[in-house]
């Protein structure tokens, strides 16, 4: 492999605090060097003037559907579309078909993200089957090749079967990541109850089906020592309660996704099945706590929860339709859209949730820049202005936020030292 010489680019690097115009020499896959002015004979130059350079960004929540799903997303197409948003590590979620909780499973996983551009790592499930009643084999699953357990798509009902689960996971250092809406008290999913769900006569699910949920396994989290994602935030009581335990010293790490700090139950009437996801976009109160929660470092870590489904599925009546969105090819560009210009966050505050602090969580080897570290990295322009059509690299197209106009453009996406996304700089708006 040649070396690739990145020239002038504004690099900024949340984990070491860089924030400077130079260059960035890579070989072998690796960094070489950061500097002002590398003088090298490369094979391949970036002119970067006017582009950032920040780690691969890190994405610790997406559903590539594969196995079993595969009309809907694989492996290497999720991976294309992570490329083409700027990400270069991702986990997938365990709710394929079968369920990641055996090691055969997560060995298939492990062998066909061989063939990704990108790093593609499995989580596995907490229990077998999502069934709630049995933990899966822990030790076996990560020697496998997982890198952390959830039972994402289904919450965990069961206390005692959680508070299991949490102690394994302490005992063998690794995330447990929940997702929290109890079934008991949503009438229909997917839409938040309120004037919405009234208006819509849907019925809706309610914000205290999530906080209650996150309330107990806070507690939970806090008494076993766990390392706890709580996933897809949605409501503000949510973001009190993850507030308060970090107080209290549980190593508890709050999630949130670009859809729900961008739009509120409002785009529901707007894009219809295309705004219904698991937990539902709620009130703007709620998204205005969630960007609190950013600010204050309660919500450490953005995701996207990338969740393809076929045109035919989304095509259905809302009551019919399954829950979910894409989310990879738009999520910095939310992020600077919704966060950055309006002054909540910094860019660099933006990108240290994308990158250095998911990665940690997951203890992948990525989210930074340094030397003898991988060349992983996202080259993008912060202020190109771009209009969201439906010509995405995944399979997928369901996303709402078709049509919007956002700042923010990946120009290249490097992962391994090697050039798996290049953009158009020519199309601007």
């Amino acid at each position: 492999m040649g070396k690739l010489l990145i020239r002038q680019a504004h690099i900024l690097d949340p984990a070491s605090g860089r924030d400077e115009i130079g260059d960035l020499l890579i070989s072998d896959g690796k960094i070489e060097a950061i500097g002002q002015q590398i003088a090298e004979d490369a094979e391949q130059i970036i002119d970067a003037q006017g582009l950032c350079a920040a780690p691969g960004l890190v994405d610790i929540h997406v559903h590539f559907r594969d196995p079993g799903l595969t009309y809907k997303e694989d492996i290497l197409t999720g991976a294309a579309a992570a490329a083409a948003g700027g990400f270069t590590s991702v986990v997938c979620m365990a709710n394929t078909k079968p369920v990641a909780d055996s090691t055969e499973t997560i060995a298939y996983i492990c062998r066909k993200a061989e063939e990704a551009p990108i790093a593609v790592y499995p989580a596995a499930a907490v229990t077998k089957g999502f069934g709630g009643k049995e933990l899966t084999d822990f030790p076996a699953l990560l020697e496998a090749g997982a890198v952390g357990f959830t039972d994402d798509g289904i919450p965990l009902q069961d206390a005692g079967i959680l508070r299991e689960a949490m102690k394994k996971a302490y005992e063998l250092q690794v995330p447990i990541s929940l997702h929290e809406e109890d079934p008991a008290m949503i009438e229909r999913p997917g839409v938040n109850q309120g004037k919405v769900s009234e208006e819509l006569q849907y019925g809706g699910a309610p914000s205290i089906s999530e906080y209650s949920m996150v309330e107990r396994d806070c507690a939970i989290a806090l008494e076993t020592g766990a390392k706890l994602d709580i996933q897809h935030i949605s409501a503000k009581e949510s973001v009190e309660i993850v507030r308060r335990a970090k107080a209290a010293g549980a190593d508890v790490h709050g999630e949130v996704t670009p859809q729900h700090f961008s739009a509120n139950e409002e785009l529901v009437l707007a894009k219809g099945c295309l705004a219904r996801v698991n937990p539902p976009l709620r009130t703007e109160e709620d998204r205005l706590a969630l960007i609190e929660g950013l600010k204050d470092g309660t919500l450490d870590l953005i995701a996207t929860d990338h969740a393809p489904h076929s045109r035919e599925e989304k095509a259905k009546d809302i009551k019919d339709a399954p829950s979910g969105m894409i989310g990879l090819e738009t999520a910095l560009a939310l992020g600077i859209t919704s966060l950055v210009e309006p002054g909540h966050l910094s860019l660099m505050e933006l990108l240290r949730k994308m990158t250095v602090n998911p990665a940690k969580l997951y203890q992948l080897d990525a989210g930074e820049l340094r030397v003898g570290g991988p060349a992983d990295l996202v080259l993008f322009d912060e202020k190109q202005k771009w209009t969201v059509t439906d010509n995405f690299a995944s399979k997928a197209n369901n996303s709402p936020f078709i049509g919007w106009e956002l700042s923010g453009k990946v120009r290249y996406t490097i992962c391994g030292g090697k050039v798996v996304f290049s953009g158009n700089r020519s199309k601007q708006v």
